[in-house]
């Protein structure tokens, strides 16, 4: 593949994605959305997303895997793949015996990838990294005023918006016949915004009491790298079975960008401060193994290992009136995924028997810690189920009998159930039931005709 053919191919994706984020939502109204970075983004593709996560193992010339780069080298010198999702999520919030339901929409990914040389192989694309989105009050009876005796009613709202996205490309090769290595790079941009807002009322009346509102604003501007390098080894069985290991570390480091806080009093007092460089990305470790039997059925598990506790955050101090990075605000997160895909018969000309069956599960700790009742909590746990098929489209270039139909274009169809799981009592747990969607476009660019 040549130089001009990537630049033009890197072109059109940069011109498509930001037609696609026009029409995005942040996807979330949870109130965990409030600390550190924000909500983490499942940075799985439509189909994976289906099989709990998994992708360490995942090994396919017919599927964009950027959660292990040494993937890419996986990439026939026909094939041109085009990957773009979205998801629709129902969250139910349940805080003691009050509840709440939101729907969301989000734009989850668009990819692509192909080959560029010999047993090297390119990919590119765009997706969030997290997403902030919330808007809750809090009261309570906090006094009563000596001179009315009536009650002194303490508010607090909260309001935050934004999220970070990452722009990525990467590359993998194939060392030799059964070793892969493979790495990405990209940058990181986005604003994180939060306001907190501290109003009182007495007997009910707000701007009634005689005590003063305070009103603080925290603006991050993110502008910053991205890296991460992959592995995968096969490790062929028998005539039908095989192994295929995978892992990948990801370069935590400091955060590029001004986090900016201002204080304002109803009287008219303001404190501004801000810091560089306030945020950090964490260390993250992943391994994994797949298993194939006979084209028909793989079963995957990965575990990682993201390294939050080195990470720091800005913290405010109100006695010398400054904002500079501190640690002790994450906990280092644990996550296990686990799934399944099952293909009837990949070369049989009935359409069902070529349908994808997936299930998955996973499991994860959190990152972040939740002040309650002047402590820090851990965040919610997280875990849930997942399941959905991969419907082959045939066209001109796919169709059965003149290329393989182990390579066709699908659509990527999954369901799941997930549930954050606070750790104590008063913190809010939520229900979430989502649907992803996703074209994979196969689509042979590359094939060079003979007529006789």
């Amino acid at each position: 593949m040549k130089l001009k053919d990537i630049l033009t191919l890197s072109a059109a994706v940069a011109v498509f994605y930001p037609m696609t984020a026009l029409a995005q939502t942040n996807g979330t109204n949870s109130s965990y959305s409030r600390f550190g970075l924000g909500l983490p983004n499942d940075h799985s593709q439509s189909y994976n997303r289906s099989m709990g996560g998994v992708a360490q193992g995942l090994r396919s010339g017919s599927r964009v895997n950027m959660k292990n780069p040494a993937s890419y080298s996986a990439m026939d010198s026909l094939t041109f793949l085009f990957d773009l999702g979205m998801g629709l999520q129902r969250t139910r919030y349940d805080q003691g015996s009050s509840h709440l339901t939101a729907n969301n929409t989000s734009f989850d990914h668009v990819t692509s990838a192909f080959r560029v040389a010999k047993n090297v192989g390119m990919s590119l694309g765009f997706l969030p990294y997290s997403r902030v989105g919330y808007s809750f009050t809090q009261s309570q009876d906090v006094t009563v005023d000596p001179y009315t005796g009536q009650s002194i009613t303490n508010t607090y709202s909260y309001d935050g918006s934004g999220g970070l996205n990452q722009a990525y490309i990467g590359a993998g090769w194939q060392v030799f016949k059964g070793f892969s290595i493979g790495a990405n790079v990209g940058f990181m941009w986005g604003n994180l915004n939060h306001q907190v807002v501290q109003s009182f009322a007495e007997n009910g009346t707000t701007n009634s009491s005689s005590y003063n509102s305070l009103s603080t604003y925290y603006t991050t501007r993110v502008k910053t790298w991205t890296g991460d390098i992959g592995v995968q080894a096969c490790l062929p069985l028998n005539e039908k079975n095989a192994l295929n290991f995978g892992a990948t570390i990801g370069l935590g480091h400091k955060i590029g960008g001004e986090s900016t806080i201002r204080r304002t009093v109803l009287s008219g007092d303001t404190i501004e401060a801000s810091t560089d460089k306030g945020f950090s990305l964490p260390m993250t470790y992943s391994v994994g193994a797949a298993w194939e039997h006979d084209k028909k059925l793989t079963v995957a598990a990965d575990i990682t290992m993201e390294k939050w506790s080195d990470c720091r955050t800005p913290e405010f101090n109100p006695d010398s009136r400054t904002y500079s990075a501190t640690k002790g605000s994450y906990t280092n997160l644990w996550r296990i995924n686990a799934g399944a895909e099952y293909v009837p018969s990949r070369y049989d000309s009935r359409f069902l028997r070529r349908v994808n069956y997936r299930l998955g599960a996973y499991y994860s700790t959190p990152y972040i810690k939740v002040p309650q009742g002047g402590h820090s909590l851990e965040g919610p746990r997280e875990y849930g189920v997942t399941a959905g098929i991969g419907l082959p489209i045939a066209n001109s270039h796919t169709r059965l009998y003149v290329l393989s139909p182990y390579f066709p274009s699908y659509v990527n169809v999954g369901v799941g159930w997930s549930r954050r799981d606070a750790s104590a009592s008063g913190l809010i747990d939520e229900n979430i039931l989502s649907i992803h969607i996703g074209m994979t476009f196969n689509e042979r660019w590359f094939m060079k005709w003979k007529f006789k």
